[in-house]
């Protein structure tokens, strides 16, 4: 994927520790959901990269410009664009692509949007879950399969201490409470319909990088600021969080998954920051992009 950009580096955000195997995935049928979002660009471009034979689930791209459409990922023959949430549909796609590996992607992620539609946050993520996991106990074609939730679904206590693995499910919003709900549904199938099969959760941190055009994230909304010439408004300032680029999230996702067909690994796995990484408050990512960018003095 080539070395990443120097105003990345400026930001304090560390190199790779691991990259996927290409010999691992060449040839792998990888059924990828929500292969047009701003994680899901990036992988299906990634794993066509590595040689892959993906499979897309997903709904069609919403904002404009969209990341999808510009990096021309993925084959569109094998690209289907439905609803997860549709139990029929998303069975009959699974049956027709039979993949071998899974990579669950396709979610509601924003926080704000889960309080203006909390019905369709949870349809979205919880029942488009086991929607897909019901399809592939049936199809029973899969040699792994990894769930992306999110590090928001431990219950926060507000103890300031990084989380762990085993911490307690909890969530005070909708998004973090349908987050933590598809982990215990993921939990049910991995102990039953699932249960000869490799099935794990990975609980990502803030994820920023290229062509992420999302409202209500920060560095969307910087550069939005930065490019109109307009002030900004910061909700948190002070407030921090586990920034991680796209592209070392998806490493520990691929990396994660090729453990799953391997062996026997955790049946869920944090992704994040190193815990000796300097913690970053969003008045830090955002003044840290002005100076990157060059439209602030350092």
């Amino acid at each position: 994927m080539g070395p990443r950009p120097r105003a990345l580096e400026n930001l304090g955000l560390k190199p790779m520790a691991r990259l996927p195997d290409p010999k691992f995935w060449a040839g792998q049928r990888v059924l990828l959901t929500g292969h047009t979002g701003f994680k899901g660009s990036w992988a299906s471009l990634w794993l066509e990269q590595l040689g892959a034979d993906v499979q897309g689930l997903a709904l069609a791209p919403v904002h404009s410009p969209d990341l999808y459409g510009q990096l021309g990922a993925i084959d569109r023959h094998h690209a289907r664009l439905l609803d997860i949430a549709d139990a029929v549909a998303v069975r009959a796609a699974v049956t027709e692509a039979r993949p071998g590996l899974v990579l669950h992607m396709a979610a509601q992620p924003l926080v704000r949007a889960s309080y203006a539609d909390p019905a369709r946050t949870f349809a979205t993520n919880v029942q488009g879950t086991v929607n897909l996991l019901d399809a592939l106990a049936d199809t029973a074609s899969a040699k792994a399969i990894l769930i992306i939730t999110t590090d928001k679904v431990y219950r926060n206590n507000g103890e300031g201490r990084r989380f762990v693995e085993s911490d307690p499910l909890g969530g005070h919003d909708p998004y973090s409470a349908s987050k933590a709900a598809a982990e215990l549904a993921t939990s049910a199938y991995a102990h039953s319909r699932l249960a000869g099969v490799p099935l794990a959760t990975a609980r990502g941190g803030n994820v920023i990088g290229g062509g992420d055009w999302s409202p209500d994230r920060l560095v969307p909304d910087v550069w939005r600021a930065l490019h109109a010439a307009q002030p900004l408004q910061l909700r948190y300032p002070k407030a921090t969080r586990p920034w991680q680029h796209v592209l070392d999230c998806l490493s520990g996702y691929f990396c994660f998954l090729e453990d799953l067909a391997r062996a026997a690994p955790p049946r869920a796995l944090n992704f994040g920051p190193a815990a000796d990484d300097p913690p970053l408050t969003v008045a830090d990512m955002a003044e840290g992009m002005a100076k990157s960018l060059g439209l602030a003095e350092p």
